[in-house]
């Protein structure tokens, strides 16, 4: 029985009523329009049915502000860059990349460290794909400890979610948010607990993970992870997906801690190297002048080509 299942049938006589908001005025979190059910084209799993009864308004103009991707400036730089990023990765996702990837579709971004950018990648790599005119995107807040995402978003720290799902306390469901962009569901990382880390390498986490990958197989799952360095159940959650995206930041991040990293990932995955804030002058062809952008390789597990071959190039676009 999967986890949805046994969560369902747990459940089935006593559905957990959706959380009323404190005060709506200050967040980004507000009751759906009691109008009939979404639109099958538009929802995580493509069901008709309209699930959580809440919805998150996407603060644009704030994350606009911190320097993320908004649908308002599509040919802006840092939405250049993510063209770039995001193609491999789709390209993996529809079976024409360099090599069959398996549960393409899921797709982890994490770091060595706290601060490398990771949770800044994954949300404006989530924003561009669901600005793809045939994509839907899931994503989720896996980074339970921090839930920096779910921040970023204004959803209040005790909204159910990921970990909900795990304990068998919710159902996808019920907690799985639309969003103002259409395109666009967002998974909380739910009630936190002192085991909360621990639940990410749990069977009943492998279980949802096969079960999103399969279900929802024309929808893009991102999962905006801890740090490999910080938690041992990091590397485990790695071992779930299909794609990884390892952020690193420019002449920050210790080559050494990205070594380490990287040797918590598995030699079969497919990882995709992003250089956070790279000065454009050292992005070579893809910029000239100041400023900083992102620079993007493939390779698998650990053993990362030291020179890229014909279509794993770095890629990139000067940027903020």
């Amino acid at each position: 029985m999967s986890t949805i299942e046994k969560a369902l049938d747990r459940l089935k006589d006593d559905k957990r009523a959706a959380q009323e908001v404190a005060d709506p005025g200050n967040n980004t979190v507000e009751r759906a329009a009691p109008a009939g059910p979404l639109a099958t084209s538009d929802e995580v799993g493509g069901t008709t049915a309209t699930g959580s009864s809440f919805r998150v308004n996407i603060p644009f103009d704030a994350l606009h502000e911190q320097g993320f991707l908004t649908p308002a400036t599509p040919r802006s730089q840092i939405a250049e860059e993510f063209r770039a990023i995001k193609r491999p990765l789709l390209k993996n996702i529809a079976g024409k990349g360099v090599a069959s990837v398996a549960n393409a579709n899921l797709i982890m971004v994490t770091s060595a460290l706290q601060g490398d950018g990771k949770t800044f990648s994954s949300l404006n790599l989530a924003i561009s794909i669901a600005m793809e005119q045939d994509k839907t995107v899931l994503f989720v807040d896996a980074d339970v400890l921090k839930a920096t995402a779910g921040r970023l978003l204004g959803i209040p720290s005790n909204t159910p979610g990921l970990i909900d799902i795990l304990r068998d306390q919710a159902v996808p469901e019920d907690v799985i948010l639309p969003t103002s962009m259409d395109k666009l569901r967002f998974l909380p990382a739910g009630t936190p607990d002192e085991h909360s880390t621990e639940s990410l390498a749990g069977e009943n986490m492998h279980q949802l993970m096969l079960e999103f990958s399969a279900r929802y197989p024309d929808r893009v799952i991102i999962f905006d992870s801890p740090p490999l360095l910080l938690t041992t159940e990091a590397g485990v959650l790695a071992s779930f997906m299909g794609q990884i995206v390892f952020v690193a930041a420019a002449d920050i991040t210790p080559q050494q801690a990205v070594l380490e990293a990287l040797e918590h990932i598995g030699p079969d995955k497919m990882v995709g190297m992003l250089l956070n804030c790279m000065p454009r002058r050292r992005l070579g062809l893809f910029g000239k002048g100041v400023g900083y952008g992102y620079g993007y390789g493939y390779g698998y597990g650990s053993r990362l080509p030291a020179d890229p071959e014909p279509g794993q190039a770095m890629s990139g676009a000067s940027g903020q």
